[in-house]
């Protein structure tokens, strides 16, 4: 090789070194499939939601992203396990209200932080929890449940889908609130609180619309109001409990986070690509089926929501005062 070719030889190695130097964490990523975690069971709306977003991210992300189930003690296992997880945008949380601003108020040992050591990627979306009380009771309005909460005091029972749940805390601030006093009957989960309000066992629940809609659908249930602050478009005529009760606003909210220092580069590809999924016209469809509210905010804005929502649900865990082993 003459002189000049390995001049020439030199100089292009240089050049190479430098584009390698010059590229970014996300310009390669990802290379391999990503593992989104779920901390609850497959069916619910957590899971829906990630199996729903994780089919389009993927493609638009052009690898892979696999939902995996990891279940128990209400979602703060795989929180904890994700927040352990390597920083490097391959481990992913989908979150829920639950594990990730109600639980840090219910358990003194738990061994993440939130704030501390994740890093948000972007909101999802909300589901809309609503008041129910079974048909043949005859209430059929929260001024109707107000009334006899207060003609018989202590002697209404409302079912929730169990202690400390989004479901018990929301009724008992709206008890608090509206001055009434229900017995709380914690069941385990949807599975039992809803039949159990179907069949009379329980006259009032509160719980996520997702499971309900049948039954409200079929008339065997009234809706007494959506536990937000302005209604819910597909159930126009049901009130939001926040139009009687001043800056009542309780929803079920699911967004993704990575763990904390994921670079900043690799966050914001996968938050571009959590904002192009949510705009999808199919993927907006099939939220809608399963009365899953889309909201996307950027990772600051998600940031900003989880501090929030710690303020709120630190003071709505004090006035529910919920029975649960720490």
């Amino acid at each position: 090789m003459t002189r000049f070719q390995l001049c020439i030889a030199f100089a292009w190695s240089l050049m190479s070194t430098s584009a390698v130097w010059a590229q970014t964490p996300a310009d390669n990523y990802p290379q391999r499939p990503i593992k989104l975690i779920v901390g609850y069971v497959p069916g619910g709306s957590p899971d829906t939601v990630a199996r729903i977003v994780s089919q389009r991210m993927g493609q638009i992300l052009g690898q892979s992203v696999v939902v995996e189930n990891r279940v128990g003690a209400g979602g703060t296992l795989a929180t904890a396990q994700v927040a352990k997880a390597p920083a490097d945008g391959y481990t992913l949380l989908l979150g829920e209200t639950g594990q990730l601003v109600i639980a840090p108020w219910l358990t003194k040992q738990l061994s993440y932080d939130v704030m501390r050591d994740f890093a948000p990627v972007g909101m999802v979306g909300t589901t809309p929890l609503v008041l129910v009380a079974n048909a043949k009771t005859g209430i059929r309005t929260l001024q109707d449940l107000v009334q006899e909460a207060r003609a018989k005091p202590g002697q209404l029972n409302y079912g929730s889908s169990g202690n400390g749940t989004i479901h018990h805390i929301a009724a008992e601030v709206f008890k608090a609130d509206s001055g009434i006093d229900l017995m709380h009957v914690p069941y385990k989960g949807s599975g039992q609180s809803v039949p159990a309000v179907i069949s009379g066992d329980v006259p009032i629940l509160m719980t996520s619309l997702t499971v309900v809609l049948p039954f409200v659908q079929a008339g065997t249930v009234n809706v007494l109001g959506v536990s937000s602050a302005a209604r819910y478009a597909d159930l126009p005529n049901a009130p939001a409990i926040g139009e009687v009760v001043k800056d009542y606003d309780y929803a079920s909210e699911m967004g993704i986070l990575a763990p904390v220092g994921t670079p900043a580069a690799v966050i914001n590809k996968l938050s571009n690509a959590l904002r192009e999924t949510l705009n999808n016209a199919e993927v907006q469809k099939q939220f809608k089926s399963g009365s899953i509210i889309p909201r996307y905010t950027t990772p600051a804005g998600y940031t900003d929501n989880l501090q929030r929502n710690l303020r709120k649900y630190e003071q709505a865990v004090k006035i529910a005062k919920p029975d649960v082993t720490n």
